[in-house]
C-alpha cells in the first residue's frame, strides 16, 4: 500500500499530516492547493500506536523530504506533529496546528456534548451506537463504523461546507478509514494529555507555532490558545469566524484560510 503521496515539484519542505487517526488522504485538497507553488508531502499513517506513527513519520521525511520541513498536522495530525516537532527539532522549521484537539484534558469534557447536541435525535442514537461498536474489540464492523463516526462528526463539525466537500465524498473514505489505527493511536495520545505529558513536551519545540482554529470547531479553541500561549516561546494563534472543524471544507473560510496558510509558508 502507498504510505506516502508527493505533490507539486521538489524541495519537498512541507508536509500535511492528516487525522483520524485513520483519516487517510482527508488532507489531500489542501496538499493540491499548496503544491502550486511547493512541493507537498503527504504521508499516511498506518501505525496503530502514537509511538508507531512519529518513527514513521520521522522515516518517511527522513527519505523524501528536504529538511527541515513545514508540518502542517490537522486534528489528530496537530498532536502528531507537535510530538514529533518536540522528539526530533532538528527536522521541524516551523509547526502550524489546524483544528487542534486541547492540550489540557479540563476542556475536552464538552467536545461530544456539542456534536451531540448539533445533530438530530436519530443521529445522536446512531452516535452512541457506533461508539459502543467501536469499544467492542470482537465487533466485525469496526471499520465501517469508524467511517460511519466520520460522516456524522463532520456534519456536526461543519459550520457551511461547500456542497460536495464533506467526508461523505472525501478521500479519506476512498483511501479507508481505519478503526484500528483509530483506537490504537488514540488511547496512546489521550493518556498523554491526560498525564500532563502532552503539554510537556511543548518546551521541547524549538521552532515557531501557528494554531488555525474554527470558532465553530467543537474542540474549544481556548484549550489551545490557552495551554500553548503559556507553554511555547514563540506561537501564535489565528482564529476564523464562520469556520467549523475543517477550514477548507467551509464556504465563508476556506479562501482566508488558505490565503493564512500560504502566507506562513512563505
Amino acid at each position: 500500500m502507498e504510505n506516502l503521496r508527493k505533490y507539486g515539484r521538489p524541495p519537498f519542505a512541507v508536509v500535511v499530516v492528516h487525522g483520524g487517526p485513520g483519516a487517510r488522504g482527508e488532507m489531500a485538497p489542501v496538499a493540491r492547493e499548496l503544491a502550486s507553488s511547493r512541493g507537498v508531502l503527504e504521508p499516511l499513517q498506518t501505525a496503530t500506536s502514537l509511538e508507531g506513527q512519529v518513527e514513521e513519520l520521522r522515516a518517511a521525511l527522513e527519505k523524501h523530504a528536504d529538511l527541515p520541513v513545514t508540518l502542517i498536522g490537522f486534528s489528530w495530525g496537530a498532536w502528531l506533529s507537535f510530538v514529533f516537532a518536540a522528539r526530533y527539532p532538528a527536522f521541524a522549521r516551523k509547526l502550524i496546528v489546524v483544528g487542534s484537539g486541547p492540550y489540557e484534558e479540563k476542556y475536552a469534557a464538552r467536545i461530544l456534548e456539542t456534536r451531540l447536541g448539533r445533530l438530530k435525535d436519530e443521529e445522536r442514537i446512531e452516535v452512541r451506537s457506533v461508539i459502543d461498536i467501536l469499544d467492542n474489540p470482537k465487533a466485525e464492523n469496526r471499520s465501517s463504523a469508524f467511517e460511519r463516526l466520520g460522516v456524522l462528526f463532520a456534519k456536526a463539525d461543519a459550520y457551511d461546507p461547500i456542497p460536495g466537500e464533506s467526508i461523505e465524498s472525501g478521500e479519506s473514505v476512498a483511501v479507508g478509514a481505519q478503526a484500528d489505527i483509530f483506537l490504537g493511536a488514540w488511547k496512546d495520545g489521550a493518556e498523554l494529555r491526560r498525564s500532563g505529558k502532552l503539554l510537556e513536551l511543548g518546551r521541547q519545540i524549538e521552532c515557531p507555532v501557528v494554531a488555525i482554529h474554527g470558532e465553530y470547531d467543537p474542540h474549544p479553541a481556548e484549550g489551545v490558545r490557552n495551554p500553548l500561549c503559556a507553554t511555547l516561546e514563540d506561537f501564535r494563534f489565528v482564529l476564523l469566524e464562520n469556520c467549523g472543524h475543517k477550514p477548507w471544507v467551509e464556504r465563508n473560510a476556506g479562501a482566508e484560510f488558505f490565503r493564512i496558510l500560504k502566507q506562513e509558508l512563505r
